[in-house]
């Protein structure tokens, strides 16, 4: 949705709350992994994205405050059996501290072209087990791996299935030259949605012209990676 007045001219805490503060390295120690959380609590950003394993030690941290926890599943390859993603999400999703879980589509099935009936089944499985706990749910589609017809096809797919929010990318994606949410990407994901769904963007939103410029366009979310937080909100350090 288009925000009522220019990027530029909101304020730091309306900024942060347009992201989803990643801290989602597999290498992060758990000290590390407490401090960015409460980086990002401190700066009341709308959720800190997790890593399943880490639910309990961030869930202390989150409870009482503006911000709430992400969790993503079955991240970043989207490749596991439509069970094991079903209980990903219900494991997650009974914390009271998740404002949403994220998961990513099987890619690999969408860039075969035949598939759209499994797809379209598996996420409507877990958009119900998300559903059933009162969370949102954001499904990835990693558009750097597909070409146009493909995130058209996906964006569809997503919308079909009742799904809250289509998103990106993971930003862990190998073997592609890495764009992530570029301004043409996400206005090509808004004409297919026409606003019935709401956009995430993620991958490479490095700088605060990027991020302005998204919101400017009308973008509901972005996941920011750690270093990137403090350059898109011009925080002076």
């Amino acid at each position: 949705m288009k925000p009522s007045k220019k990027a530029c001219d909101m304020s730091v805490a309306e900024l942060a709350a347009y992201i989803d503060y990643s801290v989602l390295k597999p290498e992060f120690t758990e000290q590390e992994i407490i401090d960015l959380t409460k980086d990002g609590v401190r700066l009341e950003c709308a959720t800190i994205c997790i890593n399943p394993a880490y639910m309990e030690l961030c869930d202390s941290i989150v409870k009482g405050t503006k911000t709430m926890l992400c969790p993503v599943t079955d991240f970043p390859f989207g490749a596991s059996s439509t069970e094991s993603r079903v209980n990903q999400v219900e494991m997650v999703a009974k914390y009271d501290t998740v404002k949403e879980v994220d998961i990513v589509i099987n890619y690999g099935m969408l860039r075969s072209g035949n598939k759209d009936g499994e797809i379209l089944a598996d996420l409507k499985a877990v958009t119900e087990a998300a559903h059933k706990y009162g969370r949102e749910i954001k499904v990835i589609i990693e558009t750097d791996a597909l070409n146009e017809e493909q995130i058209v096809r996906g964006t569809r797919l997503v919308m079909e299935s009742g799904a809250d929010f289509v998103k990106t990318s993971t930003g862990f994606l190998t073997g592609y030259e890495a764009f992530g949410a570029t301004p043409e990407v996400i206005a090509k994901m808004m004409e297919v949605t026409q606003g019935k769904i709401k956009i995430k963007g993620a991958g490479c939103i490095r700088t605060r012209e990027h991020f302005l410029q998204l919101i400017d366009m009308g973008i509901d979310r972005m996941g920011v990676g750690y270093r990137s937080v403090p350059v898109v909100l011009d925080l002076k350090k």
